[in-house]
């Protein structure tokens, strides 16, 4: 419709009645028979994009009787569900069927081949060569077959078939070109018999040189043997494909504290098979193991980076906890990946809750790649890197983005293919490729996810000359993944140390004019659209120092001393100053600068660069950036990002990163929508500051796919302030009805708002909220506003949500934990799973690799926040110290809690703190120290002025009490505190108050300001915020606003 393609599926219940179901809002009615419910969506405004209009003929129908072929038809509507994609292939599984089934495939694949023989003109081939590749389709394919599903991959039959064509080559080559090209076209499935790839220009006549029919020879070989290797697995289904991509055993060799004395003990993971076992040797017996829906947890410790509890249940429902150290973290981090995959493989789940996706951007250098990139793939080199006992698992997901790349797109993506096949023994298929000039993104997807994918849409931006050439620029690609929403964007920003407001105006174009996502979120820009968005490229941002540092620069990184680079960092200061990519996050940088080297060299870089104007000087820089943004309170884990070591066809290095991430299931609700409770959201207490001076009047508007339609609020009250911001009261109290009322649904949904203007619709600031916030009781939120990327306001309000009856089950992601407190969760060893359920309640988090955020400069403004009680942890206070509600600042890292300790894997922790980036946001190193000692606040327990009691009357700017400010450096009054003496802050510290589902808790009481800051001024940011619509400069006095109508408690004197 309109060139968009929209999908909706026709659905039985328990009690065979039929409905439409979909994501985007269409009400649920029920129908007894097919033909009612086509006739009733003949009628308009029933929901869908457009009501029906017309039959389509299926191509199978044509030959049969209409009658005979609808009665079919209706009965397996009413019987048969929509068959899912297999998602388990235990090694056992290969039973006799399966085999018989890949034969058949196998016998159809040499018969296909064969027929597309005969309609081939073969009166150029030598009769020798006609009967070998005859023969090579009658029998030999099936042994290579036999071969690739053995987990071979070399074809025997393939190599004598060529060798036997490639005789006496020298002499020859006119004479076997054209028996290549025909074997060629019959394995090519995408061309209709007779139409060659290859037309005359290779095989017509010898006037071309013997030297570039030689390399045209060679491209037509790597083309057969990839095409051959497609096929053979594609013959055998999306099973074939996947079965053969055995993990095999590995065995981690691991110590055992006994009465206080190590023993060597050997772990072995068996992921095919889901077990684990416990070995005194590494040949010794394998009777004891555990199975994987017997191994319930696995618990990283925080303050031994090698050590693991395993938790498991044992044949008499007894837990034990085992306790583990490994060689080295990376060890650690290879086994809880393979027991990771082991639990996904055999969840019992038919969609999967959560995937891997690898990220990697390569600036090629308009030269071609070598034959071998697995590295990149298998994320080896600098960096954070994955284990090699992790080189088997393959990701569900491989988005690859190139910049200057001189290949085709078919070329390119048949050598990702291919390199991806040799390490994975996976086909994978092609979700999208979109190319501008040589900007390129490809990707590719697991076959079992096929289905699973929707709602395709790729573009691109030009931020060449004027805007016209395309050599700098964007290309995107974005989908549905069952239930969630995904973005790329790789881009390649304009070059040049000097250029850096050019690159910021680059960024700000692309945000504007890429166009992905969700048509009807028109009011969004692409970093609202998505559940999560990846933006990887050839950023280009420099390493701000004088060029008479080249060689200082060049020592540093030889010493591996990146912390000072770092800090001169382009990207990493405009991001701080809030001037790029606005609450994206980047994983800590340990790899050395990707540019400039020598080519064919990683142990050179060649920073200097003769022209005609002069000596221009390339100092080493991290060009080559991947970042993140997803929507609040889902689960994100970076698990690599680094650079290799060994592909040096480019001036650059190719920069990898893989990322766990959380998805929601294509929702089908198990009740009778007629029969369950209407669920509802309720949103109050809406307060916006916007950093304008219109006048105009301001509505709140509220977007998402759990919603029937968008809702519009009534106008505001404005009130201006005298720092040229408006602060807005939305006092009414707005109902959103969700189509679905069931939690496990609800949960996993978010609400996106747009503060409009009256006059012209036009958008003043965007946000988004989690409904997982509200999921135990009415919770307070505080968002930042932006709008093209700039900052514009806050909003401030709160959610309360109503579900139906029902418990969300656990997702696969809340298998690894991290332990934040040692001494308290080994008092929890014992039988009693009760009691170990409850006693880890304040001592573990989800994982997501230890709190690392806390290094990176973008932690300080997430660009939003919750006042969200700890999971499994009534809400009121726990003693006089605690308040009832304690604010937290909530991170992308998982939905499911954080580390609060700031520290990362491999680090000490000195480093950690002394780092002069990571615990910083302003440009100063004194600045950095003051916001670190605000950051270690964070674990402070609210102060009890700030509890939920109903204070006094007061300012009336005042912010509302629960929510805690966004910025970890501002305080929420600036007069002076309620008198608690500093010291009680640090002794209240050793108190562990974990937040469920954050990156790090906001304690609502502060310490005073750094000295830089002015009373007052409650958001010291260097630039000054400015209205986007108008010129003249605001001074900084916003505030958040109080809740309407809320007392506010006295000033202290």
């Amino acid at each position: 419709y309109q060139n968009c393609v929209y999908t909706y599926r026709i659905l039985p219940n328990e009690d065979k009645k039929l409905s439409v179901q979909a994501s985007e809002g269409v009400p649920i009615r029920f129908f007894s028979m097919l033909p009612e419910l086509v006739e009733a969506y003949y009628s308009p405004n029933m929901g869908l994009v457009t009501h029906l209009q017309y039959p389509v003929q299926r191509e199978e129908e044509v030959d049969e009787e209409p009658g005979q072929t609808t009665s079919l038809h209706l009965n397996e509507s009413n019987n048969l569900p929509p068959q899912l994609p297999p998602r388990n292939f235990a090694a056992n599984d290969v039973k006799e069927s399966d085999l018989k089934s890949s034969e058949q495939a196998c016998k159809s694949l040499s018969d296909t081949c064969l027929m597309r023989l005969q309609h081939m003109d073969l009166s150029t081939i030598p009769e020798e060569h006609q009967m070998a590749i005859q023969e090579y389709f009658r029998t030999s394919i099936c042994l290579d077959a036999e071969q690739i599903q053995n987990g071979y991959t070399n074809l025997p039959g393939l190599k004598k078939l060529t060798i036997a064509i490639c005789k006496n080559l020298n002499s020859e080559i006119s004479r076997i070109l054209p028996a290549l090209e025909v074997f060629h076209r019959a394995l090519d499935q995408q061309l209709s018999p007779g139409i060659g790839q290859f037309p005359n220009q290779i095989s017509a006549d010898s006037g071309q040189s013997v030297s570039f029919r030689l390399e045209q020879l060679t491209k037509l070989l790597y083309s057969i043997e990839d095409k051959a290797k497609s096929s053979l697995f594609e013959s055998g289904g999306y099973e074939g494909g996947h079965r053969k991509s055995l993990i095999p055993f590995v065995t981690f060799e691991v110590k055992q504290e006994s009465l206080g004395i190590p023993t060597k003990m050997f772990l072995k993971v068996d992921v095919e098979s889901g077990k684990l076992f416990f070995k005194k040797s590494k040949d010794g017996p394998e009777d004891k193991y555990f199975v994987h829906n017997k191994i319930l947890q696995l618990v990283k410790s925080q303050k031994m980076y090698a050590k693991l509890v395993i938790v498991v249940e044992t044949e008499k429902e007894k837990i034990l906890r085992k306790e583990f150290v490994f060689d080295d973290t990376k060890k650690r981090e290879g086994f809880c990946q393979l027991l990771q995959q082991m639990k996904n493989k055999h969840s019992e789940k038919p969609e999967p809750d959560m995937i891997t996706v690898f990220v990697g951007t390569w600036n090629m250098g308009n030269a071609g790649p070598l034959h071998n990139i697995n590295s990149w793939f298998q994320c080896k080199g600098q960096g954070k890197t994955r284990d090699d006992t992790a080189d088997h698992i393959p990701h569900d997901f491989y988005v690859i983005g190139t910049q200057e790349d001189p290949l085709g797109e078919r070329e390119w993506a048949d050598t990702v293919k291919g390199a991806l096949r040799n390490i994975t023994n996976i086909s994978f298929k092609q979700v999208a490729i979109n190319t501008l000039w040589n900007i390129r993104i490809v990707v590719l997807a697991k076959p079992e996810h096929e289905n699973r994918i929707s709602h395709i849409f790729s573009d691109s931006v030009k931020t060449g000359i004027a805007n016209t050439l395309g050599n700098k620029g964007a290309v995107g690609v974005s989908f549905m993944f069952n239930g969630t929403s995904f973005g790329f964007v790789n881009s390649h920003l304009t070059s040049g140390s000097e250029k850096k407001l050019r690159r910021n105006q680059n960024y700000t174009n692309i945000l504007r004019f890429l166009n992905l996502g969700d048509k009807k979120l028109n009011p969004f820009d692409i970093t609202h659209r998505f559940t999560h968005l990846f933006w990887l490229g050839d950023l280009n941002y420099r390493v701000e120092f004088p060029s008479t540092e080249a060689e200082y620069i060049v020592t540093k990184i030889k010493q591996q001393q990146y912390q000072e680079l770092l800090s001169k960092d382009q990207l990493i200061m405009e991001r701080n100053d809030g001037k790029v990519f606005l609450h994206f996050d980047e994983e800590e940088i340990t790899f050395a600068p990707t540019y400039r080297f020598e080519r064919d060299t990683r142990e050179k870089y060649a920073y200097t660069k003769a022209k005609a104007t002069g000596t221009k000087y390339n100092l080493p820089s991290w060009c080559d950036r991947i970042l993140r943004k997803s929507y609040p309170l889902v689960h994100v884990v970076c698990q690599a990002y680094g650079c290799t070591n060994d592909i040096m066809t480019s001036d650059h290095s190719p920069v990898f990163a893989s990322f766990e991430v959380g998805v929601a299931s294509q929702f089908v609700s198990k009740q009778d929508p007629n029969s369950a409770p209407q669920g509802g959201i309720q949103i109050m207490n809406c307060v916006a500051t916007l950093l304008t001076k219109s006048k105009t009047k301001f509505f709140i508007e509220y977007h998402s796919s759990c919603l029937e339609k968008t809702v519009k609020t009534s106008e505001g009250e404005n009130t201006e302030h005298s720092d040229g911001s408006i602060k807005v009261w939305f006092g009414n109290q707005v109902e959103l009805t969700p189509i679905i009322s069931d939690p496990e649904y609800l949960l996993d949904q978010h609400i996106l708002i747009c503060v409009k203007s009256t006059d012209c619709d036009e958008s003043y600031g965007e946000g988004c909220v989690a409904l997982r916030a509200a999921q135990f009781c009415y919770t307070e939120f505080q968002i930042t506003l932006t709008h093209h990327g700039e900052k514009t306001g806050t909003l401030t309000g709160g959610i309360q949500l109503h579900t139906s009856e029902g418990k969300p089950t656990e997702k696969l992601y809340d298998f690894i934990k991290v332990e934040k407190d040692d001494t308290v969760t080994s008092k929890g060893k014992g039988g009693d799973p009760n009691k170990f359920s409850t006693t880890q309640a304040h001592d573990i988090s989800n994982p997501s690799y230890m709190g690392m955020s806390f290094q990176r400069g973008n932690v300080i403004d997430k660009g939003w926040s919750y006042s969200m009680p700890p999971k499994n942890v009534p809400t009121a206070g726990q003693g006089s110290k605690e308040s009832k509600k304690g604010g937290y600042d909530g991170g992308t890292r998982s939905p499911t809690g954080k580390s609060l300790i700031p520290m990362g894997e491999g680090e000490k922790v000195s480093e950690m703190f002394d780092n002069p980036l990571y615990g910083s946001m302003g440009k100063s190193y004194g600045r950095g120290k003051d916001q670190d000692l605000q950051q270690k606040d964070h674990l402070t327990p609210p102060d009890p002025i700030f509890t939920t009691s109903k204070p006094a009357e007061g300012d009336p700017d005042r912010p509302p009490l629960p929510t805690p400010r966004n910025r970890s450096f501002t305080c929420s009054e600036t007069k002076p505190q309620h008198p608690t003496p500093v010291t009680s802050h640090i002794s209240m510290q050793k108190k562990p108050v974990v937040p469920s589902r954050s990156e790090g808790g906001v304690a609502l009481n502060r310490p005073p300001l750094p000295s830089k800051s002015r009373p007052g001024v409650p958001e010291p940011q260097n630039p000054k915020p400015r209205d986007y619509r108008d010129s003249s400069e605001l001074t900084s006095k916003n505030r958040p606003p109080g809740r309407p109508g809320q007392p506010q408690p006295h000033k202290d004197s």
